[in-house]
């Protein structure tokens, strides 16, 4: 059987969570959902939060809450999700889009005051941490532009304390297929000080096709309690591959003063990435381009604007690295890292 990706870490417990849910009178948001958002702050430590049913309509709300006008400018990396660019023009706003550091794939000090340099009207800034990177935004703390985060990816990824003013306004937590955790499609939207969170209360009372359904709530609450468990398992997958890795020619990512969640194991290519793709496709394992849906992979953002984004983008490519994988089909995706072309 071939060796996937990606695969969602759905087991018995989160099976019966959401049949538990589906027996009772009412399967849209309601209690479940109240549960989670309750489960979540035990994790996360925010002040006010919004269970939703889709990043895109977290973001969408997030800028709303701040207040920008028409034509203002929202900073977003080259490497971040396609609906960033969408959510952001449907409100009139304008993307502007920022290159990366080649050896972290996230924005930093530079690019961020380059491309601030470079834009018009540029009133906020949303960082998506791809492929669990977490940027440095301690380095940001000073350029007086709002900060609103996406950390679908890097929940459990352990960051340096940074000082109060890096805090993001807003932090997006994804939960869908391809999100550390998941409940099959919806978000979190949150504010970790009463201040910002006055600005999320200010949305009004939302349609309830805008909240996250009780069954998906009710898998996100077990995805938040077993994530512990999924993490030391990724680790163990992660520390034999990178054993693997390091006797290639190939290059990893260097994290910036972050214990890293192991959400993805990529490789920065010194060969080509069919090559890659070709062998791993014989040994009945899928490898796949890391960036290939981002906005500079999908080719929105020309190659001249964001260049790091776009080399990193051809040739950076991931391997299966999930808790259900285990140790003896890791040990294969091992072995075939370690005899790449």
């Amino acid at each position: 059987m071939k060796i996937e990706v990606y695969s969602p870490t759905i087991r018995r417990k989160e099976m019966d969570a959401v049949l538990t849910a589906m027996v009772e009178d009412r399967i849209g948001p309601g209690e479940q959902a109240k549960f989670l958002v309750q489960t979540a702050r035990e994790k996360i430590k925010f002040d006010y939060c919004l269970s939703l049913r889709s990043p895109a309509i977290a973001l969408h709300l997030a800028l709303k809450s701040l207040n920008l006008e028409r034509g203002q400018g929202v900073l977003i990396s080259a490497l971040s999700p396609l609906y960033f660019r969408r959510v952001i023009e449907d409100l009139a706003l304008v993307p502007h889009y920022c290159d990366v550091d080649l050896s972290t794939a996230c924005v930093s000090r530079e690019t961020v005051s380059k491309a601030l340099e470079g834009g018009q009207g540029i009133k906020c800034m949303v960082l998506h941490h791809n492929l669990g990177f977490v940027p440095d935004t301690g380095a940001f703390s000073d350029l007086g532009v709002p900060l609103i985060e996406d950390c679908s990816r890097s929940y459990g990824t352990e960051t340096v304390e940074e000082s109060s003013a890096s805090t993001p306004v807003f932090t997006i937590l994804g939960l869908e297929e391809r999100d550390m955790l998941t409940s099959g499609g919806g978000a979190l939207l949150y504010s970790a000080n009463r201040r910002d969170s006055a600005l999320l209360r200010g949305s009004g009372d939302l349609p309830p096709e805008y909240g996250l359904p009780d069954m998906n709530a009710a898998l996100a609450v077990v995805q938040f309690k077993e994530a512990a468990k999924n993490l030391l398992k990724r680790r163990e997958i992660a520390e034999l591959y990178t054993q693997s890795a390091i006797r290639t020619r190939h290059k990893m990512f260097i994290r910036q003063k972050t214990e890293y969640n192991n959400y993805a194991f990529p490789l920065i290519l010194e060969t080509g990435v069919n090559d890659v793709k070709a062998y791993a496709r014989r040994k009945d394992i899928a490898v796949e381009n890391a960036f290939e849906s981002t906005l500079a992979g999908s080719g929105v953002v020309p190659p001249e604007k964001c260049p790091h984004a776009y080399s990193l983008s051809l040739r950076t490519v991931l391997f299966p690295l999930y808790p259900r994988l285990g140790m003896t089909r890791a040990g294969k995706v091992a072995k075939l890292i370690m005899t790449l072309p």
